[in-house]
């Protein structure tokens, strides 16, 4: 019983993790349409700005208490900030040309990590977490760690926190106008073009804020954090629906935990051959994904 207990709190800090990231993916193609292989990137600069501040570079940030909260903070804000200049110098351009949209984003996907270990190296660096948790506690005989729950809770607030973006604030309804008729919600006066800069700035904001907290999953950072986590973020929106945030939560609950069991009942690795074939068979049943429309 308390490995099942582990195992699936485990799953779902892993699938939360994998939410984080998926999300600002949904969210940036159901309402812009643009599929960003640079993603990854952004999480990669989020859990850099993190370490960084967090190693004692940024004054009062630390890896204990409210210092840890100000790094993570400043990662998220870094990431944020790199999805912006994402937007405005490479994507707006080319958003009549899909070809070279995804050339664009697939070239900055390999670009920053390259530069990151060009600044600091290609090896993981230690992530600096704070005690409080590093440590674990008692469910039903399981000792969990305490960061599983973090990550959890930190999914959970983010999801509902775009649900409430997209369906009870002004942004968010000239955002998804703008998607379904761009003309006329540029003859009301509306400037479109600041409302998918803000979307790209949200969705880098979660992959950011992913990859400043993954390091507590991990334990450590690197360069090529994001792009590996990309790969099963785009299982996760494809799984859930293209644009379809919903979906991809419950998609990334699906993965986490399928993962995890089938790596500790199996040879290790063999989780990543599972999620393909849950993957394979999920869109021969539903080719829609779980809630979203059909890719």
């Amino acid at each position: 019983m308390s490995t099942v207990v582990l195992l699936v709190l485990t799953g779902l800090g892993l699938g939360a993790l994998y939410f984080l990231v998926a999300s600002g993916l949904s969210l940036i193609f159901g309402l812009m349409d643009v599929l960003n292989f640079a993603h990854g990137a952004l999480m990669s600069v989020g859990a850099y700005g993190t370490w960084w501040a967090a190693s004692g570079h940024l004054p009062g940030a630390g890896p204990g208490g409210p210092g840890f909260v100000l790094a993570v903070a400043f990662g998220t804000l870094v990431g944020t900030a790199a999805a912006v200049v994402l937007e405005l110098a490479v994507i707006r351009p080319l958003y009549t040309r899909p070809r070279e949209q995804i050339l664009a984003t697939v070239g900055v996907g390999l670009a920053v990590p390259a530069l990151l270990s060009a600044i600091w190296g290609a090896d993981a660096r230690p992530f600096p977490a704070p005690d409080a948790l590093s440590g674990t506690f008692g469910l039903l005989g399981a000792q969990v760690p305490v960061n599983r729950l973090v990550l959890i809770a930190t999914a959970v607030v983010v999801l509902a926190a775009l649900k409430v973006f997209l369906g009870r604030t002004r942004h968010g309804l000239v955002v998804r106008a703008g998607v379904e008729d761009r003309a006329m919600v540029t003859a009301l006066g509306i400037d479109v073009r600041r409302a998918f800069t803000l979307v790209f700035a949200i969705g880098g904001a979660a992959a950011a804020l992913g990859g400043a907290i993954g390091g507590l999953y991990s334990g450590s950072v690197d360069p090529e954090q994001g792009t590996s986590l990309l790969i099963f973020a785009f299982v996760v929106v494809v799984m859930g629906g293209m644009g379809s945030l919903t979906g991809a939560a419950l998609a990334s609950v699906a993965v986490g935990l399928v993962q995890q069991f089938a790596n500790y009942y199996t040879t290790d690795g063999l989780g990543d051959l599972a999620v393909v074939v849950l993957l394979a068979a999920l869109l021969l049943v539903r080719p829609r994904g779980l809630t979203g429309r059909l890719a």
